[in-house]
């Protein structure tokens, strides 16, 4: 070898363990900005995340029952991992309710984040400041806003729960026309939407809703004597995550007073959605619950309420699902449903216009 060489090779060999023999330099991260769309841009790290939550000390949140999809266990959790205080206002608001009190807060004092139906968060999504989880991929694109501004956290599907101590198990909405069955509905379906998602269900064909089928199923039903009141039914047409919840009361029972069947033919799913509102008080708590719905134990936390998680195929990819919890699921037989929004539309004008008409 040259000396030219030797020296060369020398000189690297220097740079090479001076490089080495270092600390390499940290990379640089943005500022904080809680009001930012992802964590990545506002935060950089989770613990950045978590501190500015810290900071603000307290969440609100509205229309989330602690006994609706085991969101009781949900906030405990919260509160007690972050050192967060979060105060529900006005628990049982329908998600147009959490709208109104929203526009109606002073500053200050409006919720940070929102559960809603996901036609409502369609039509609101101007309100909402957009924001991708870093489970964001998981989410299926059906379910969620690409911008960002609204996305699935859990939801199920329409369901038919019965008292098998009165009633043989129905496995089709034309069961239920059957003499013995006494089927009631949640409410009205021209105010409540598991009502109206009820009527839905009934109404599907060969995978298309129209509602004046399914307002001629439960005419039929009214003029066989077979609507009820729900405190007079031995059978509620009610989402899978609530009829589950009472089946499961009497599971252990040796004559349960209550089970559930999706029915076939008839597989209506709907979600419930995440959004952070745009006038939130406390921006990084915002963010820091969004990230934390999303998380493997929240989403499972939610199948244990018997609802159905927005990241459930992924965690079952990943090994991460709840099985025990799926396992008390119901059955769907079938390819799932959901309503666009002119479906859906259409089909609440033209119930106002005939539903009072003919169930009187």
């Amino acid at each position: 070898m040259t000396p030219r060489r030797t020296a060369a090779v020398a000189l690297l060999a220097t740079a090479v363990a001076g490089c080495s023999s270092g600390t390499a330099p940290e990379k640089k991260l943005p500022p904080v900005n809680p009001r930012a769309a992802s964590l990545a841009e506002g935060f950089g790290t989770m613990d950045r995340l978590v501190e500015a939550a810290r900071k603000e000390g307290a969440l609100t949140l509205v229309g989330v029952p602690r006994d609706w999809v085991n969101y009781g266990a949900v906030i405990d959790r919260f509160s007690g991992e972050y050192g967060v205080r979060v105060t529900v206002v006005e628990p049982g608001a329908s998600s147009q309710r959490e709208i109104d009190v929203s526009k109606a807060a002073p500053a200050g004092q409006a919720p940070d984040v929102f559960d809603l139906g996901m036609d409502v968060a369609i039509a609101n999504a101007q309100r909402f400041a957009p924001y991708k989880v870093t489970a964001w991929q998981d989410i299926p694109d059906t379910v969620k806003d690409l911008k960002g501004h609204w996305y699935a956290g859990y939801g199920g599907y329409m369901s038919i729960g019965y008292d098998p101590r009165k009633v043989p198990a129905p496995k089709t909405f034309a069961d239920l026309l059957r003499p013995g069955y006494a089927v009631a509905l949640p409410g009205d379906p021209l105010r409540t939407a598991a009502a109206f998602n009820g009527v839905m269900a009934a109404s599907l064909q060969g995978g298309r809703p129209e509602a004046k089928r399914g307002l001629e199923f439960f005419g039929k039903l009214k003029q066989g004597g077979g609507f009820r009141l729900p405190s007079q039914a031995n059978t509620l047409v009610d989402w899978d995550y609530v009829n589950a919840a009472k089946a499961a009361e009497t599971a252990g029972d040796d004559k349960p007073a209550w089970k559930v069947v999706i029915p076939s033919g008839a597989v209506l799913a709907s979600y419930y959605v995440q959004a952070i509102n745009k006038r939130a008080p406390h921006p990084a708590a915002a963010r820091l619950w969004q990230e934390f719905l999303y998380t493997d134990e929240v989403q499972n936390l939610f199948l244990k309420g018997f609802a159905r998680p927005a990241r459930m195929e992924a965690l079952e990819m990943k090994g991460k699902l709840d099985r025990q919890a799926a396992a008390r699921l119901p059955l769907v037989p079938g390819a799932p449903v959901l309503l666009t929004v002119p479906q859906a539309d259409e089909a609440k004008t033209f119930l106002k216009e005939n539903w009072a008409r003919t169930m009187k």
